[in-house]
Formats: structure tokens, C-alpha cells, sequence
């Protein structure tokens, strides 16, 4: 049960109050009959969107490495600083949606959205791409929390938000998956700018759409907005990733890099601070206390940590030392995209019979296992037949990880504060995104600089010339070059280039196993994690009342 005498909904582990009718611009009531499955679709397609643009950008990688010369800290800037500023904004955007209008919020994150995709589609620079990221995430923070909170409006009935929940459940996991696929589609047929345009065309159709059939609320009684909270939480994100990405080309003693880190630290202390004497924190940092909800969001950060360390070194290293054309990358990924959505939708049913600790564990060994298969199987020449099978693996177990991490963290807390938990477990996924990306594109990166550049020196590579064969390969100029030099009559020369090519994809690949490793030795940390944290519904005995709620509609759901 909810807060007493009021029914509660649930979905999958998705738990809350019904609340009366809400007001807001659009006036109060129920929405008509009509009018929720409409609404529903536009919902899922900002949702769709939003995630989408995750992942979809893995297929792009090497076109932009060339095209716009951009090393790989530069990359990791691409895909980070979506991800970044998308968790960094994700709970103060739901906390302005909530007492300023949801539709609103939304349909501002939307145009947001779409101006960073022209800004990103436009870009001349990897500085001004980057640029385009990060607007895109600041719409994506806007837009994204309002797709969850609006089904409750949408729906007053509690199995038919049940259903709808799990619909958006499961448009979450099958856009990060799609990603890759879509991507690899779209820069086969033209160029990666045609992702962003992609990106315009959508939003700009579901902003319409949005603007036309979604009714406007808020909550009747807002509380005040967390705006120290929010300032302080940006900050200490903001200048350790920058840190962690600086640090890698400047050097992690150096004297700011220091002071970065220094300062990310003192920023957490504040924000720990201030959220535990706030009268309506951002986040409630008691839920930490209970082993579910500290789990779950534990798990829910390394999953995308592992996740990303495939769908941005794995993607890379295919299309940059494979030479993998982007229709052949997309194809690569297939079984990745199927074993994720066919895995997400089968563990619905298993939480609603044993509750979320043996898929979690079950989901993050899994994934492991895939992703160091990938380690062991992947060679510049792998193709479908090759890491397909790896990589279907390691699908299937972050599609099981997808639903008990939101269902243990969900039911762990009171239902009232549901939606905090929800927009809790959502940064976390961001934030392990960007780690992922952070921390082991330091250790690629390292790979391509400092271990080159001795393996340029065991083959005989003058000094004066190292440092211009090491921005070659961090640039994605090295191929191109080497064949520009091929057939020119002098063997001797392309001899010396063939050597260096190999020291320069040699050392590619030596950054690859360690990323990958360290990915899945986090993820079987994890599985101990999920097994001791999560919760379990037993047959003959009764389970605590959101379990219960969980379970039942997660048999609703599926």
C-alpha cells in the first residue's frame, strides 16, 4: 500500500501514490479517454530520441576521428559531454517540471534538443561538435524526466499505467540498443552529419506532436527548487571528468588537473552537506541507507560503464584498425540490439516470480562473461561471424540487468518519493557512461601515446618523428596516410610504414584488452553486489507490500 487510504501504482517495481487531479496550463481532470495512447506514443518517441543519442553516436566515431581530426580525448568528449550534461541536469530539470509545468519543460528540452543537433550536424571542428553535445544533453535532461512523470497523468487507471510503465521500460532498453544500428545506417548512407539531421527531423516532428496532444500539469503543492543542491552536484561531476579527459594529454600531476580534482571533491563534501539540511533535497541521500536502493544504483553505474566500453572502443577499434565500413558495423551489432530487447522483455516476468537479486546477479555475470569473450575473440578483421556471438552474450545479460535495477531501487523507497528514485537510477546509468568513457578512454589513450611511442623506438623511429606518428594515430590520419605513401616505388619506406601502422594498431589494441578486462571485472564486482543487496519474493511467504505491487505488475506488464 501507498500513503493510507490512497491506492498505489506499480510497474516492474515502479511505485507511487495516485494523486488527485492535477492543474496545470492545460487545465485539470483526467485526460480523455482518447487522448492517453496518443499521448503515450509522443512520450515514448522523445524517450526513443533521447536515448537513441547515447549510443548512436558509436557509429560516427571513426568518420568524425577523420574527418574533423579529432584525437581520441576529443571522442570521449563527443560521447561524454551528452551523457554528462544529460546526468548532471536530469533531476533539477524534474524538479522544474514538477512546479513549473511538465509539457513545458518538455517542450523547451525538445527545441533544445533539436539546436544542438543543428549546431552538431554543422560542426567544422570537433570543438564545435562537442559544443553540439552538450546542448543536445541539456535538452535531453529537459525533455527525458517528463516522458515517466506524465504516464501518471495520462493514466489515471493503475493497470493501464502498468502497461504504459513497462512500455517506457522497455523503449528505454530497445533505443540504447538500436543505436549503433541506426547510426551505422544513417553514416552508410551519407555522412555522420546525417545522424544529427536524423536527430532534427525527429525532434521537430515530435515537438509538434507533443505541443498538439499532451495535456499540461504540475504538481498542485510544488516544494521549493534544490538550486544549491543542483550547482553543487554539476560542479563536482563536471570538473572530475574534465580532469579525468584533460589528464590524459596534460598529465594527471599536473598542477590544474590537480586542482580540478581538488575541487570536484570539495564540491561533493558541500552537496552532502547541503542535501541533508535541505527541506526538499534533489536527492535524499537516506535512501543510500537501504542495501536495495544503494545496490541497484550501484549496479545500474557499472552496467553502463560495461555497456560503453563496447559501444565506444569496441565500435572504434572495428572501424579504425578493422577498416569496418559502417553498414558492416551495424550489422556487427544486430545480435548485441536483439539480445538486449528479446532479454529485457523475458526478465519482467522472472522479477515478478523471484524478485530482482538472481536476475541482477544472473544479468551482471552474464554481460561480464560477453564482454571478455569480445576481449578474447575480437582481431582487426572481426566481423559478424567473429564478435557477433560476444557480443549477443553481452545483450542478453545487460538486457537482464535493465528491469531489476529499476524494480530493487523503486521498491526499496516510499512511494511517494518513486519518482526521485527513478531520476536517481536514470543519472546513475549517465554518470556510468561517463566514466566508462573517462576513465577507460585514459587508459586507450595512454595506450596510444605512451606505449607507442616505445614500440616506435624498438623499431627504429627517429625521436623528432615519434611525436608526429603519435598524433597521426590519435587523430585517425595513420591509414589514410599509409596508403597515400603506398605504390610510390620505394620499399624500403613502405616497409617502415607498415611497421609503424602495426606498432600504432598493436598499441590500439593492447588499450582495448585492458578496458575491456577492467569492464568485466567490474561487472562481476557488481554480481557479488546485486546478490547481497537485491530482493527476493518467495513463494509461500508474504513479501514486504511494494514487492508484492511489483509483482503483480510486472505480471501485468508482461
Amino acid at each position: 500500500m501507498g500513503i493510507a487510504g490512497q491506492p498505489t501504482i506499480s510497474v516492474a517495481g515502479v511505485s507511487g501514490p495516485v494523486a488527485a487531479p492535477e492543474s496545470g496550463g492545460g487545465g485539470a481532470g483526467a485526460p480523455p479517454r482518447t487522448l492517453p495512447h496518443f499521448g503515450l506514443a509522443v512520450l515514448l518517441a522523445i524517450l526513443f530520441l533521447t536515448f537513441l543519442d547515447n549510443t548512436v553516436i558509436s557509429a560516427t566515431l571513426s568518420a568524425v576521428q577523420s574527418g574533423l581530426h579529432a584525437g581520441v580525448a576529443q571522442l570521449q568528449w563527443v560521447v561524454s559531454g551528452y551523457a554528462l550534461t544529460f546526468a548532471s541536469l536530469m533531476l533539477i530539470c524534474g524538479s522544474l517540471g514538477d512546479n513549473f509545468g511538465r509539457k513545458r519543460m518538455m517542450l523547451i528540452g525538445v527545441v533544445v534538443f533539436c539546436a544542438g543537433s543543428v549546431v552538431a550536424a554543422l560542426a567544422t571542428t570537433s570543438s564545435e561538435l562537442i559544443v553540439g553535445r552538450v546542448i543536445m544533453g541539456a535538452g535531453a535532461a529537459g525533455s527525458e524526466p517528463g516522458t515517466l512523470s506524465m504516464i501518471r497523468h495520462l493514466y489515471p487507471d493503475r493497470k493501464r499505467r502498468a502497461r504504459a510503465l513497462g512500455s517506457w521500460a522497455a523503449v528505454s532498453g530497445l533505443a540504447l540498443a538500436m543505436g549503433p544500428v541506426v547510426g551505422g545506417v544513417l553514416v552508410g548512407i551519407s555522412s555522420w552529419r546525417a545522424v544529427f539531421w536524423f536527430n532534427l527531423a525527429f525532434g521537430a516532428v515530435a515537438l509538434v506532436l507533443a505541443a498538439v496532444v499532451l495535456p499540461e500539469n504540475a504538481d498542485p503543492s510544488p516544494g521549493r527548487v534544490d538550486y544549491p543542491g543542483f550547482a553543487l552536484g554539476a560542479a563536482a561531476l563536471g570538473t572530475a571528468t574534465f580532469a579525468t579527459i584533460a589528464g590524459e594529454s596534460s598529465g594527471y600531476i599536473t598542477w590544474w588537473v590537480l586542482v580540478l580534482y581538488g575541487v570536484s571533491v570539495v564540491a561533493l563534501a558541500a552537496f552532502v552537506l547541503v542535501e541533508r539540511r535541505a527541506a526538499n533535497p534533489m536527492l535524499d541521500l537516506s535512501f543510500f541507507r537501504r542495501p536495495p536502493f544503494a545496490g541497484s544504483t550501484f549496479v545500474a553505474f557499472t552496467s553502463y560503464f560495461g555497456l560503453f566500453s563496447i559501444f565506444f572502443f569496441v565500435a572504434l577499434y572495428l572501424e579504425v584498425v578493422g577498416s569496418a565500413s559502417p553498414f558492416s558495423l551495424a550489422l556487427d551489432f544486430i545480435p548485441l540490439t536483439v539480445g538486449m530487447v528479446l532479454a529485457s522483455l523475458f526478465t519482467g516476468r522472472w522479477v515478478a516470480v523471484s524478485g530482482s537479486r538472481i536476475p541482477m546477479t544472473v544479468g551482471c555475470v552474464v554481460a561480464a562473461v560477453g564482454i571478455l569473450l569480445t576481449d578474447v575473440v575480437i582481431t582487426p578483421s572481426s566481423g559478424l561471424s567473429t564478435v557477433g556471438w560476444t557480443l549477443a552474450i553481452a545483450g542478453i545479460g545487460f538486457g537482464i540487468v535493465i528491469v531489476p535495477v529499476t524494480s530493487s531501487a523503486l521498491t526499496s523507497v516510499p512511494p511517494e518519493h518513486s519518482g526521485m528514485a527513478a531520476s536517481t537510477t536514470n543519472t546513475s546509468r549517465e554518470l556510468g557512461a561517463v566514466a566508462g568513457v573517462a576513465i577507460l578512454g585514459s587508459i586507450v589513450n595512454g595506450q596510444l601515446t605512451v606505449q607507442l611511442a616505445n614500440r616506435l623506438a624498438a623499431i627504429g623511429i627517429p625521436a623528432a618523428f615519434r611525436s608526429e606518428v603519435i598524433a597521426a594515430v590519435t587523430t585517425g590520419s595513420i591509414g589514410s596516410q599509409a596508403r597515400g605513401s603506398a605504390g610510390k616505388g620505394n620499399a624500403s619506406i613502405q616497409e617502415i610504414i607498415n611497421k609503424v601502422v602495426a606498432a600504432a594498431y598493436g598499441a590500439f589494441g593492447h588499450g582495448l584488452d585492458l578496458a575491456l578486462t577492467a569492464s568485466g571485472a567490474l561487472l562481476l564486482a557488481s554480481a557479488v553486489v546485486a546478490y547481497l543487496t537485491g530482493f527476493s519474493v518467495r513463494g509461500g511467504r508474504r513479501a514486504p507490500d511494494t514487492e508484492i505491487e511489483a509483482e503483480q505488475a510486472a505480471r501485468a506488464g508482461a
